[in-house]
């Protein structure tokens, strides 16, 4: 889970380095700004849409786009606790003009619909922690099953191929989750600066993730693998026993890398976990 922490340590590193001030670190993390990405190569025309998800909670907003011709590999796009905004479009965009049918979900729609952040990547987190403290793995559980439901019932995704998962920031263990919810569908799951992957728990969403049957791409921060340098380590030995594919490295970008909306954006780093991505979902899709 995203903590103040990690935010005010970002903010007080960068300025320590002379990249910014406290004022341009805010405006970098500014309500729903973003950098645009780099154009994908070869990139497909695609579909887009505001959708409703129906779960046994109520109603999920979200965001789905897909290519306008044929069918796709789905993929289930978990946010980070700043939620479904242009941010995020932006990416679940991207990934359908590489060819996938891509849905972007508010993880929060017990709480509200999107936007929940009410200052985008800017937000205080501390504003945050009561929506985001709504969630756990019951949620996290069910909410799996009915959004890889309605992939399958969209015409636009191939049902004979695999669903892929990725989540950033608390979406990386909601992802692990995802594929122990449904294990028989789901083939690729990816984390980027996951928090929570690890625990001393028994429903860990590592054990879980190593009692399925897909491949997995773990994105650490390097700040994360500062405060939690074991991790990593066990969860190369977990997966490894349970014989499971699994590309784990810690990036050079600290917490929050990856969105283009945040104020810690690596590009190199972000293209570099992008790239990766795509070998993942290219082999564990096809």
């Amino acid at each position: 889970m995203c903590d103040q922490d990690h935010f005010e340590d970002d903010r007080l590193q960068y300025e320590a380095r002379g990249l910014v001030t406290r004022r341009q670190f805010g405006m970098l993390l500014g309500a729903g700004m973003a950098m645009a990405l780099p154009k994908v190569v070869g990139a497909v025309a695609v579909t887009e849409s505001e959708v409703s998800i129906k779960t046994p909670d109520g109603t999920c907003d979200a965001y789905f786009v897909h290519p306008a011709t044929g069918t796709a590999p789905g993929v289930l796009i978990w946010p980070d606790i700043f939620g479904l905004r242009p941010a995020f479009r932006q990416m679940g965009k991207r990934l359908a003009e590489a060819g996938y049918a891509v849905v972007v979900v508010n993880p929060f729609y017990r709480s509200k619909k999107a936007p929940t952040a009410s200052a985008g990547a800017a937000t205080p987190i501390a504003e945050l922690q009561p929506i985001a403290g709504t969630l756990n793995e019951t949620t996290h559980m069910s909410d799996a099953k009915a959004f890889i439901a309605w992939l399958d019932q969209q015409a636009a995704v191939a049902k004979n191929r695999k669903i892929g998962t990725q989540g950033y920031c608390m979406g990386g263990p909601i992802a692990f989750r995802t594929s122990a919810a449904v294990p028989d569908r789901v083939g690729a799951v990816a984390s980027f600066h996951g928090g929570g992957l690890v625990t001393d728990q028994p429903n860990s969403p590592h054990l879980q993730a190593a009692k399925t049957k897909a491949q997995f791409l773990i994105c650490v921060a390097q700040n994360d693998d500062a405060r939690s340098p074991n991790d990593k380590t066990v969860m190369k030995d977990t997966f490894a026993k349970a014989n499971l594919p699994a590309e784990i490295e810690v990036y050079k970008g600290a917490h929050g890398w990856c969105p283009p909306d945040s104020g810690v954006y690596n590009e190199g780093e972000a293209e570099r976990a992008w790239a990766r991505l795509l070998v993942l979902y290219g082999k564990a899709l096809a």
